[in-house]
């Protein structure tokens, strides 16, 4: 952070220097003070033209987006006024309205609901604004309930079972619980759901476990779940409203879909495009044809792709309409190329509403496909799952293809896996490996690890190759050896076309120390711009779906095609994107990303290293989901030891608290 000039008003320093002034990039901000400007009061497009580079339409710009920014700074005032950080304003306007500042000043612990607030944080905000603040106060009590909650779908999980909330409460010293959690509910934010089976006798609680005599009403339902230890399954649960209400949208809209669903074409017709499709294969066309949701899995080399690309020939020669997407840009243009149809991202196909966070496409503004086909369906988060099922009018035959072997969504939820175990959905897994000649070594081992075992890599051709290291040091260097020289001098494949695929962002063999390594060699130069250069890769950490012209999805991997003032041009698998403002916070060198990161993209050469740092992490999913990203080549960097034999025998992944199963079996009976 710059320092101000004595002179100057601190609080408008801090705001310039977070970079919470749109359109005003870092070095323009510390000219600030040479140009007069040290207060609000300063501000004026005649003063901003004195800076350098500014010219008047963009001193104009400025001066606007200053203005329009008042929401945002008013926050900053208060928490420079309690000593905490301004960058934690990033995002209020957004997460709070345009009466941010004064949401903040009647409950200081709204502050929780912004990225990358502690609860000590919105104490001291407290402290600052309240007179007499009480760490019993009911608003905390409320805001502590729904951080646990928030806290847990960083996890995945869209509920809590209530006595994990409750002794997360008593963690932070609240003294009734059961209030904070009653409050909460009242408030809105928060659900309660009623346990499958009858719960816990209020008799059964331990000594330990006194709250106070209850009321009618929740409050009575949640004193007799109110207590520590592992949760049953037979506990009521809590959810943030947002993700509760998706479950139930998803279940119902499921439940509408097959319920409205006709036949589009006799499954004698299927016959036309079987030449090639084993039995399971024609079943999973077929079943398209008659039920309403579908389901088609199966690992790579199992014909999935060619599945799709068989029942979008016979829609198209039905003058079917057939609209096909899938969660990434990358993912999208595959299966694009694969049945020569247009595809386009999810957010695209549903209209996504940058700035609301919304989608154009609705229960009002439906789809006007026949068929909607989603791809790497393991990837959707129940929010997103719950937009596309709500936009399909009745009628609407969705398939979603998907590996439930993969990671699931990053965003909150187990949709695809929740769909499986429901019952309630047709679900055809392809199992026969077709792909022996392009991807053969990829499609065994894959396929070897999706079935727990970690079979001996046999591969001449080297499409497949093992490299050991004995450490996070050597094993960067070998990755960098790999990525400059060894992929591209023996197979031919340019820097460009290979990934590399950690699981750790820490370490000489995170995605951090490895961007530094291969920057250096592949695109050197001094990041002048936000870190970057023209020709640096990059990945997206988060949505920023209202940049122009279409935005970009967390994961999407694009190269810096040009550098503006405060601004960097980026050409992503789904188009040329203009990144700007808070958005460029949310951009990363992309040489090397999580595997996370990397679902649902596939790269023709991709690097998967494995140091011994993210030995604890490792998980049959997780190494499952690194290899297959390869199309043409893996190089697999092993320096964790028997942790990888481990995971892939153990799976070792926690399962997601989730209601969406449980929901979909409950309405199909």
């Amino acid at each position: 952070m710059s320092t101000p000039a004595p002179t100057g008003d601190p609080v408008f320093a801090a705001f310039a220097a977070a970079g919470l002034w749109p359109g005003l990039g870092r070095r323009a901000a510390a000219e600030l003070p040479a140009a007069g400007i040290t207060s609000p009061d300063d501000v004026t497009a005649d003063r901003l033209l004195k800076l350098p580079r500014v010219g008047r339409q963009r001193a104009e710009r400025l001066f606007s987006s200053f203005l329009a920014a008042q929401p945002t700074y008013e926050v900053v005032e208060l928490l420079v006024g309690a000593g905490l950080e301004a960058k934690l304003a990033t995002n209020a306007a957004d997460a709070l309205g345009p009466n941010a500042a004064r949401r903040l000043r009647d409950d200081p612990w709204a502050l929780l609901s912004l990225t990358g607030v502690a609860l000590h944080d919105a104490d001291r905000l407290a402290i600052a604004v309240l007179r007499g603040a009480d760490r019993q106060d009911s608003r905390r009590g409320r805001a502590i309930v729904a951080l646990t909650l928030r806290t847990a779908t960083r996890d995945g999980h869209t509920v809590l079972p209530v006595d994990l909330v409750v002794a997360a409460l008593r963690a932070e010293g609240i003294a009734d619980p059961a209030a904070a959690i009653v409050s909460a509910v009242e408030s809105g934010e928060v659900l309660q759901h009623d346990p499958p089976e009858p719960g816990v006798d209020e008799d059964a609680l331990g000594p330990d476990d006194e709250l106070p005599e209850p009321a009618e009403g929740p409050r009575s339902a949640l004193h007799s779940q109110a207590r520590e230890g592992t949760p049953t399954e037979a506990s009521r649960t809590l959810s943030l409203a947002r993700f509760g209400m998706a479950e139930e949208a998803v279940a119902e809209n499921v439940h509408r879909l097959m319920a409205t669903a006709e036949r589009i074409a006799d499954p004698a017709s299927v016959r036309k495009v079987s030449k090639g499709l084993d039995p399971a294969q024609q079943a999973a066309v077929a079943g398209v044809l008659s039920a309403g949701v579908s389901l088609l899995t199966g690992g790579p080399g199992t014909g999935k792709s060619r599945t799709v690309a068989s029942l979008v020939q016979l829609l198209q020669s039905r003058g079917t309409e057939v609209a096909l997407a899938a969660p990434t840009g990358r993912a999208a243009k595959r299966l694009e190329e694969l049945t020569d149809h247009p595809a386009v991202t999810v957010h695209r196909l549903l209209g996504a509403q940058g700035m609301t966070g919304g989608f154009a496409r609705n229960e009002e503004w439906p789809l006007d496909a026949d068929v909607v086909v989603v791809d790497e369906a393991s990837m959707l988060d129940v929010e997103l799952a719950a937009a596309l099922l709500e936009a399909c009018p009745d009628g609407t035959h969705l398939l979603l293809v998907g590996d439930p072997a993969q990671l699931p969504s990053i965003g909150p939820g187990h949709v695809l896996g929740d769909l499986i175990d429901s019952g309630g959905v047709p679900v055809t897994e392809l199992t026969t490996l077709h792909r022996q000649a392009a991807g053969g070594a990829i499609a065994r081992l894959a396929t070897g690890v999706r079935a727990g075992e970690l079979p001996q890599v046999d591969s001449p051709d080297r499409e497949v190759v093992v490299v050991p290291a004995t450490g996070s040091a050597e094993a960067a260097r070998r990755v960098v050896q790999l990525v400059t020289d060894s992929i591209p001098r023996a197979l031919g494949i340019d820097p460009a076309a290979v990934q590399v695929v950690t699981p750790v962002h820490r370490g000489p063999a995170g995605t951090i120390e490895l961007n530094k390594a291969l920057k250096a060699q592949l695109n050197p130069g001094d990041g002048t711009v936000f870190g970057f250069d023209v020709g640096d890769r990059v990945v997206a950490t988060a949505n920023h779906l209202d940049l122009e012209p279409i935005g970009f999805a967390n994961g999407e991997v694009g190269v810096v095609t040009g550098t503006g003032e405060g601004s960097l041009n980026v050409d992503f698998s789904s188009g040329p994107v203009t990144v700007t403002g808070n958005a460029l916070p949310d951009l990363r060198h992309g040489w090397a990303i999580t595997v996370h990161r990397a679902q649902g993209s596939e790269w023709p050469g991709v690097v998967v290293v494995l140091p011994p740092e993210a030995g604890g992490m490792l998980s049959r999913p997780l190494v499952y989901t690194a290899l297959t990203r390869a199309q043409k080549h893996l190089s697999i960097v092993h320096a964790s030891g028997a942790a990888l034999a481990r995971a892939v025998r153990e799976v070792d992944v926690r399962p997601r608290r989730t209601r969406l199963a449980r929901l979909l079996a409950e309405i199909a009976t």
